[in-house]
């Protein structure tokens, strides 16, 4: 059965894809980040991009 096309936005946005290689990529671009440390983030800290830019932020202060 084919996705229901009307369910659009939001629930995608507030989560990161760790299977996606372009969102990890932009995730680590966007923080200045190396990829690897955008993967450990994620493994770490889950999908919540809300989260995840939260720890990007310490991690990029403290690196």
């Amino acid at each position: 059965m084919a996705d229901n096309k009307s369910k659009r936005g939001g629930a995608d946005r507030r989560q990161v894809s760790s299977s996606e290689g372009y969102e990890v990529n932009y995730f680590a671009r966007k923080h200045e980040i190396s990829r690897a440390d955008a993967e450990g983030l994620i493994k770490r800290i889950g999908n919540d991009r809300a989260r995840l830019n939260e720890a990007a932020e310490k991690l990029k202060k403290n690196g």
